[in-house]
């Protein structure tokens, strides 16, 4: 399968040089990674009879990227997820964050991480190291932060991330990594048919946090067992997706926070997606309390690479992340970033082959 070209991406964008690099294991697995938003463009993975596709959703210049409302890819920041209203305190002081879907912060503020041109260097042929700063008060944020996203394409056919921010004052931080999967494969000759309700998720939690209708979580924190969201066992994604249960009908599908389950600040487990036509299989790890499933219930048909068009459930996030809105929820896993402290998140995303196991 042929990469994406880079040339498509060489323009220069906030007085930064944009480019398209190229990550490759020993295994032949291979992933391309764009400073703009730190962005994973492509990612291609072996299916059960070697044959190598790209299972993540993209596109094939810089432009598209610029004008992606999806965050496709994207390392997003400040704060994922949302914060209502776009207010916090923090030590006694009020804030007012930029308001960027409806009356709520979503994804960091219109100049969230996702929009930024990021300095990268390329460590090996296995590895890049991208770094960008955020000055005090940029969308309403404290603190002057330094943000740092590292990818390192492992022998053993996984993704590992690592994500590190410091802060000169007290602020807020919850970062995540947005890549929209699918398993059986992003191909020249597929079309909107293509979707992930099929594929198969497990997710390691037992309880979620339930949302309203702004999308926000109303701060329960609620048994998944009898819902539609209890992924404890093995559940097709599409099974239960169209369900009236309310939790189903706010989202329109799947975009909500599960609470996992041994959290530790070591990795551990997250979530497990197995597709039994391509006999891939995809476990996801990582060092935070929650993970978010997002069934791209919002997204519109839209020409992606290879001439794909793309759209509503035809592909899944999954994204590690410390709750949303926490700062206006006590009882959450607090994100508060302090000087003398370095905010540490680690992501793994593994890809092996169901007749491995």
């Amino acid at each position: 399968m042929e990469l994406i070209s880079a040339k498509r991406f060489r323009k220069k964008l906030q007085g930064v040089d944009v480019d398209l690099i190229t990550l490759k294991n020993g295994s032949g697995m291979q992933m391309q990674v764009t400073n703009y938003g730190a962005r994973v463009v492509s990612l291609l993975a072996p299916d059960e009879h070697g044959n190598l596709s790209d299972v993540v959703a993209g596109y094939d210049d810089l432009d598209a990227y610029v004008q992606d409302p999806y965050y496709l890819g994207a390392i997003i920041g400040r704060c994922a997820n949302r914060i209502a209203d776009g207010k916090f305190s923090l030590f006694g002081k009020s804030y007012q964050l930029t308001l960027n879907v409806g009356n709520d912060h979503v994804h960091g503020g219109i100049f969230g991480l996702h929009a930024k041109v990021w300095i990268m260097e390329q460590l090996s042929e296995r590895e890049v190291l991208l770094s960008v700063g955020s000055p005090d008060g940029e969308e309403g944020y404290p603190g002057s932060v330094h943000f740092e996203a590292r990818y390192l394409l492992r022998e053993d056919n996984s993704v590992y991330i690592s994500l590190t921010a410091r802060s000169d004052q007290p602020t807020i931080v919850n970062m995540t990594h947005h890549s929209y999967f699918i398993l059986s494969g992003f191909a020249p000759s597929s079309d909107t048919s293509q979707n992930i309700l099929d594929h198969r998720l497990k997710v390691e939690a037992d309880y979620f946090t339930p949302i309203n209708g702004r999308l926000l979580p109303t701060g329960e924190i609620r048994p998944v067992a009898g819902s539609a969201l209890d992924f404890r066992d093995f559940h097709a994604i599409g099974q239960r997706i169209d369900e009236k249960e309310e939790q189903i009908q706010f989202a329109g599908g799947y975009d909500h926070n599960f609470v996992l389950r041994d959290f530790n600040n070591r990795i551990i487990k997250a979530a497990t997606v197995i597709e039994p036509t391509s006999g891939r299989q995809l476990e996801v790890f990582t060092n935070v309390p929650g993970l978010q499933l997002y069934t791209a219930n919002k997204v519109s048909e839209t020409s992606g690479k290879y001439g794909v068009r793309f759209g509503r459930y035809s592909a899944f996030c999954l994204e590690t992340q410390h709750f949303p809105d926490a700062p206006n929820h006590p009882h959450f896993p607090m994100i508060v970033l302090m000087p003398e402290h370095i905010y540490r998140h680690e992501i793994i995303y593994r890809f092996s082959l169901l007749q491995d196991k």
